[in-house]
């Protein structure tokens, strides 16, 4: 088995106060380990929404206040998030709200 490092790239735009699965069981990353460099995240409105951010259970960001027409990087060190782990983001409006998130995974490939 090799192990296999590719950089990525994913972007959502959100508009709902639901809790968004960003990466989990139904993501091709469910059972990869993988990095995340960079968590962007724009607020496209003037309305002051707040950004919770969970992995599985535990909270990265709780409650982030976004400021109005404005973007804010999330992380300020890499965050290491392992198969079968669901990364969650919930918005406290409806607000358009823009996610980039840029990540290195780290992918088994079986060779023969």
């Amino acid at each position: 088995m090799a192990v296999v490092n590719q950089y990525k790239f994913y972007g959502v735009t959100l508009t709902t106060t639901d809790e968004t699965t960003m990466f989990g069981a139904s993501s091709p990353l469910a059972t990869e380990t993988y990095i995340i460099k960079s968590f962007r995240v724009t607020n496209n409105t003037g309305n002051t929404p707040t950004i919770t951010i969970k992995n599985n259970a535990f909270a990265i960001e709780n409650a982030k206040s976004l400021s109005a027409n404005a973007s804010v990087e999330i992380l300020t060190l890499p965050l290491i998030v392992e198969g079968d782990t669901l990364l969650k983001v919930t918005m406290s409006s409806s607000d358009s709200v823009t996610i980039g998130i840029s990540y290195l995974n780290i992918k088994k490939e079986v060779t023969t």
